[in-house]
């Protein structure tokens, strides 16, 4: 991790506020990362509260370590398998759930890592960097639909034909195997950018999307949140990715509301299937004083959902 990188954990008082910590509950932080919002939540409860706390990244578990407390568990995971995270710490059901999805401060900062286009670096972007295909390795295989497909639906960007034609053609003459590289190439092919953005930006949040696979997981995660969920248990999700919030939005309307069955069903009002979760309040984002302090947390989204 680079010197000098430090995580500032986005809406921290909110989230942990649309939780309503009950002092000896059982809480779950689905993305770790650098702890901020879990050392928030354990400052909440008592001596017989618990938090069980879930992170893909190698180096969050190591983070993590700092924390010598035994109220606390912390279990090597992806988010998506949130419900065999609980199974592994024992826990049956939760009486609040926080998700912090997309990349950490940390991920992007150290340059290894190869999130980022602001150092050349390996093209990696594995969020777990112990298991499945790099960047590098999916580009030197995928084929013009595929990239295509990724950098367009996963970074709205208007040129990922033409970026695709550009990597398929550039790897034949030798391996896209760094982050220069490949910014390198997407800026060669992108005539047009938004003030003050790289033209690079786009397709690098692209590919790491699809590499961690990170709205599958989130779509598998939250039906697993909702098992876990104790009556009265509170769902939080921040998301910082309009494709990751309209995810969070549908399931959270959808449970929300009764099924939509066919009118004029024979059906007593007791038969009705009930709905599952109660929204809480509007969508929050950020204050202008915390994006000012944290411009990462521009984008930020939160929703919050209560079981019934």
């Amino acid at each position: 991790m680079s010197a000098g990188s430090t995580h500032v954990t986005v809406l921290l008082e909110e989230a942990v506020d649309s939780l309503a910590i009950k002092a000896d509950g059982v809480y779950m932080d689905a993305t770790f990362g650098r702890g901020g919002h879990s050392r928030r939540i354990l400052s909440s409860l008592n001596e017989k509260g618990r938090l069980v706390a879930v992170d893909r990244d190698p180096y969050a578990i190591a983070a993590g370590a700092a924390i010598a407390d035994s109220r606390f568990q912390l279990v090597h995971r992806a988010f998506g398998e949130i419900g065999e995270a609980a199974a592994e710490a024992g826990v049956r059901g939760v009486d609040g759930i926080l998700f912090d999805v997309g990349v950490s401060s940390p991920q992007i900062d150290d340059g290894e890592r190869g999130f980022s286009f602001r150092q050349d670096a390996p093209l990696d972007m594995r969020m777990d960097t112990t298991q499945g295909e790099t960047a590098a390795e999916w580009l030197a295989r995928a084929e013009i639909r595929d990239i295509t497909e990724v950098i367009r639906n996963y970074g709205e960007e208007r040129f990922a034909f033409q970026i695709a034609k550009k990597v398929v053609a550039a790897r034949l003459e030798q391996p896209i195997v760094t982050t220069g590289q490949f910014a390198a190439l997407v800026r060669e092919t992108v005539r047009t950018r938004e003030p003050g953005q790289d033209a690079a930006t786009r397709s690098f949040q692209a590919l790491r999307i699809h590499i961690n696979q990170e709205l599958r997981q989130l779509e598998v995660a939250l039906p697993q949140a909702l098992e876990l969920l104790q009556p009265g248990g509170r769902l939080v999700v921040i998301s910082f990715h309009s494709l990751e919030d309209r995810i969070v939005k549908n399931f959270m309307r959808e449970q929300s509301t009764a099924d939509n069955l066919p009118k004029n069903l024979p059906l007593r009002a007791d038969q009705l299937p009930k709905p599952k979760l109660r929204l809480i309040g509007k969508m929050i984002k950020p204050s202008a004083a915390e994006v000012a302090a944290n411009p990462r947390a521009r984008s930020a989204v939160m929703r919050v959902a209560e079981k019934i």
